[in-house]
């Protein structure tokens, strides 16, 4: 497969272990091994402690696939195959997909989530929000974008990098515009239960449609990314055994320890979600204080959830040069819009992680002495 360098995941390559500051990352605050062990029972203690190290279930172990599917109603662990999520992304657009299918997909987004099908000889047409309408993604210009050949739709709520969310109706409707078309649904819903506003999460959509495929797992929403943990839930089995005959050829298994380890969490799902939603209210307080007085230098459209927005920063012609700048004088790390293919004007900027208010600190002094 000829496929074009991952933009982000190389940028991160280059700057993510060595600068000292990150205002960019993605993921909640991650939780160290020691606590994952104390919040563990004694059975699931016991059975860490006791694991053999070796191969696992293609399909994932059954407990982690049982415990996964309490968070999509009505489905059960025969619905899910368990991979590292970028994982799935890979072999279910290798299974669904053939050259000349034609497949919209959220933009800006995380580059798998197009690149892979367009890699694959797809057509990709890119749904993109209004900026002016808080990054609103307008249904009416996704049905304009539907041809006859348009098998796939892929989205992704709360979305990254703007921390977008529609409401339920939007949802509801695009699910439903898409079932009398008969097209696929993608939805990455890696943010999920990350929801600002009370009452914002959305239905899992393998939920609401028989041929959704949801992508969820460890890494953002329980800050588990260690762990290389996701899967791919839905009703549609066919797919779903072409996924597993596929996984034969990329990681055949998941880490064992990475398996207990992701039970134990969804098993403490409520602590956890609790505790990150904590820490990003209390930094997004600090982010409306930082907005706030820094009216001439940033506008921002609120997140609704996820762990990350997407600042435009004004008085900068080229976001990708006054990072590069940023990390070599101040340490800080921000990723720009470069890297989502979008332009030189925005940056994404996380507020996952417990230094945010710290390193947030450390920026508005750098940001407020240059002109």
């Amino acid at each position: 497969m000829n496929i074009p360098p991952f933009t982000l995941e190389r940028y991160f390559a280059k700057h993510e272990f060595s600068a000292k500051y990150l205002l960019s990352s993605s993921d909640c605050e991650s939780l160290s091994l020691t606590e994952m062990l104390e919040m563990a029972s004694p059975e699931m203690r016991k059975t860490f402690f006791d694991l053999k190290l070796g191969y696992t279930e293609s399909m994932g172990h059954p407990q982690l696939r049982a415990e996964a599917a309490k968070l999509h109603h009505g489905l059960n662990a025969e619905n899910l195959l368990i991979a590292a999520p970028e994982e799935a992304i890979f072999i279910f657009m290798n299974a669904l997909l053939e050259p000349g299918d034609h497949v919209i997909s959220t933009f800006p987004g995380y580059q798998s989530l197009y690149e892979i099908a367009r890699a694959g000889g797809c057509q990709i047409s890119t749904w993109e929000p209004d900026e002016a309408a808080e990054w609103h993604f307008d249904l009416a210009r996704l049905a304009e974008l539907i041809r006859p050949e348009t098998k796939l739709v892929v989205v992704n709520f709360p979305h990254n990098p703007t921390g977008y969310i529609p409401s339920q109706k939007e949802f509801a409707d695009l699910i439903n515009l898409l079932r009398e078309k008969g097209i696929y649904l993608l939805s990455d819903e890696m943010y999920r239960y990350l929801e600002i506003e009370a009452g914002a999460t959305l239905p899992s959509a393998c939920e609401a449609y028989e041929k959704a495929f949801s992508l969820f797992g460890m890494s953002k929403t329980f800050g588990l990314p260690g762990l290389r943990i996701g899967w791919i839930a839905t009703q549609d089995a066919a797919t779903l055994a072409k996924m597993l005959q596929l996984k034969d050829y990329t990681t055949i298994c998941s880490s064992a320890p990475s398996e207990i380890l992701s039970i134990i969490a969804l098993q403490n799902k409520d602590a956890i979600i609790e505790m990150q939603n904590a820490r990003l209210a209390r930094n997004f307080a600090i982010l409306d204080e930082f907005m706030a007085a820094r009216p001439n230098r940033f506008a921002l459209n609120r997140p609704r959830g996820g762990s990350i927005c997407f600042p435009r920063i004004l008085g900068v012609e080229n976001t990708l040069e006054f990072a590069d700048t940023l990390v070599a004088e101040a340490g800080i790390m921000i990723a720009p819009s470069h890297v989502f293919d979008y332009g030189h004007k925005h940056f994404r900027l996380g507020f996952g992680r417990e230094n945010f208010g710290e390193v947030l600190g450390l920026f508005g002094e750098y940001v407020d002495t240059i002109s």
